[in-house]
């Protein structure tokens, strides 16, 4: 069974995505262009370039995991989000890549829970592990998988950037912890304006609970 994993250049998950081609003993590639021949299934893993149908149609099967219960939650950094509105329960969704925004067929879905307490670098390796995780599952059980459709309203997050790290100063910590819990200190930390002038904030854990 030919297996490849497809994710992007200079972001978070290059790591893990290469522990995933060492266990699985497949290679990685970090764009689609690279790929001159055909596979049976292509894992696209935080790939965020648009993949032309040709492509897609050169593989068996081309799967993408996103972290919402599609198809609700479709769009950007979903799993952000979620945190964001305070859920502690993510379920993420293994499909088939098509040619409609996260609207492929669903195989496998998985919940993530989390305490509550997780900052932005322990979220992004809970994410990351789920991740390899679900695509371990899927290449135990292929290919008995059945595949479902999505059925539902469907609903959309923004992408999010810098400026949406942005505190209200009229507002208590309390009510906005969970908007900190998803800022890079070294990325898009979190910050604030008073009187024209901005004053940035990093947040850490110093309980012994967090990865800090």
């Amino acid at each position: 069974m030919k297996v490849a994993i497809l994710t992007s250049k200079n972001q978070w998950f290059i790591p893990y995505a290469r522990e995933l081609a060492r266990n699985l003993k497949c290679p990685l590639y970090f764009s689609h262009t690279e790929l001159m021949e055909s596979y049976e299934i292509v894992f696209i893993l935080s790939y965020h370039s648009i993949i032309p149908k040709e492509f897609l149609d050169k593989n068996k099967h081309n799967l993408v995991i996103h972290a919402s219960p599609l198809p609700k939650g479709k769009g950007w950094s979903p799993m952000f989000w979620q945190v964001l509105e305070g859920k502690n329960e993510i379920v993420f969704s293994l499909f088939e890549a098509d040619s409609s925004v996260d609207s492929g067929d669903i195989y496998l879905q998985d919940t993530l829970q989390l305490s509550g307490y997780e900052l932005y670098e322990e979220l992004r390796e809970l994410q990351a592990k789920m991740c390899q995780k679900m695509c371990l599952d899927f290449l135990k059980k292929y290919p008995k998988l059945e595949s479902k459709k999505q059925v539902g309203d469907e609903s959309f997050y923004q992408k999010r950037t810098k400026d949406s790290s942005e505190l209200d100063i009229k507002k208590s910590i309390e009510e906005q912890f969970n908007l900190l819990r998803i800022v890079s200190n070294e990325e898009f930390p979190a910050f604030f304006y008073k009187d024209g002038r901005k004053f940035i904030i990093k947040i850490y854990d110093f309980s012994g609970g967090g990865v800090n």
